[in-house]
């Protein structure tokens, strides 16, 4: 039991660190099972994408009012003069009423841009889970990724400029090719953040509205996830594998919480172009290994 606890410790580490880096959290996943694995082996894998509830929460709590289009902050504005003089119903109701305008076109553009990841997740998840999960698939995605991460970076320094800051004003046909860019991180090892924030970054929003992006397109995407394997899973695990994927979700909640606060703060002021190093050179030694010495 204690070693049960202390394999998803580190498997919930690993998950709440790179779900939002674009390093991909599956591959790490994948490479850290080859050496802490939870047993039996269908369990372990479901494992790995349910706890991604964890980090999913941790992105709509710290976002909450930028995704909340009924913030009072945000609606007071559509109240008439005589708000504070009706009664409670009267209030929720114009609350109700009157979304925030802005947030509803964010909404809808997260919507949109999770059409093909449902569509494709759905015809293609038994597949994957079958044939692409293992180390050298992680490798040759790590490689190729971290190879385009550069290459953006350092197009987008040549460009200087970008044509979208606001996710809420980004055309719905962008946000479609966003969206089949995601679907490429179905293959393990591509990162659904990278595929989504450089494709985003390739059609033309800036760094820190593709990264936010990625967040917002994680949540329906990663709970539809999350919520197929449970309902394949429901009757086959143990009272003692709920409470380990209960206890893996809180702690990559409380990691990805830190992770993403520091993440955007460097998004600010830097590029992915380490991300990108990061990649290559994780890449050439899981190759090595599992290639030539394992």
């Amino acid at each position: 039991m204690i070693l049960d606890f202390f394999k998803v410790l580190i498997l919930s580490i690993v998950e709440g660190v790179t779900e939002f880096l674009p390093v991909s959290s599956t591959g790490h996943l994948i490479l850290v099972n080859q050496f802490v694995e939870l047993e039996p082996e269908g369990f372990s894998n479901a494992f790995n994408i349910i706890i991604q509830l964890g980090a999913i929460l941790s992105v709509v709590v710290i976002y909450f009012r930028r995704l909340n289009p009924w913030d009072s902050g945000k609606t007071a504005r559509y109240f008439p003069k005589n708000y504070n003089k009706l009664n409670n119903q009267s209030k929720i109701y114009y609350r109700l009423s009157h979304p925030d305008k802005s947030t509803m076109e964010l909404w809808k553009r997260v919507i949109v841009g999770i059409l093909p990841a449902m569509v494709l997740g759905l015809l293609f998840d038994d597949i994957i889970d079958t044939y692409l999960f293992n180390p050298m698939v992680v490798a040759a995605m790590l490689l190729v990724w971290g190879l385009i991460i550069i290459f953006v970076e350092k197009k987008n320094k040549k460009d200087k400029g970008f044509r979208h800051d606001n996710i809420a004003n980004v055309p719905y046909k962008t946000v479609i090719l966003i969206g089949f860019f995601q679907t490429l991180a179905m293959i393990p090892g591509t990162s659904r953040s990278a595929a989504t924030i450089m494709g985003a970054m390739i059609l033309g929003l800036s760094r820190s509205a593709a990264a936010e992006f990625s967040f917002f397109l994680a949540i329906p995407t990663m709970l539809g996830a999350t919520v197929l394997k449970v309902f394949k899973n429901l009757a086959g695990f143990s009272l003692y594998q709920w409470f380990l994927i209960l206890l893996g979700m809180v702690l990559s909640f409380v990691v990805a919480y830190v992770v993403i606060k520091k993440f955007m703060d460097y998004v600010k002021n830097n590029d992915f172009i380490p991300f990108g190093i990061y990649r290559i050179i994780l890449a050439l030694v899981v190759f090595l290994y599992f290639g030539l010495i394992r």
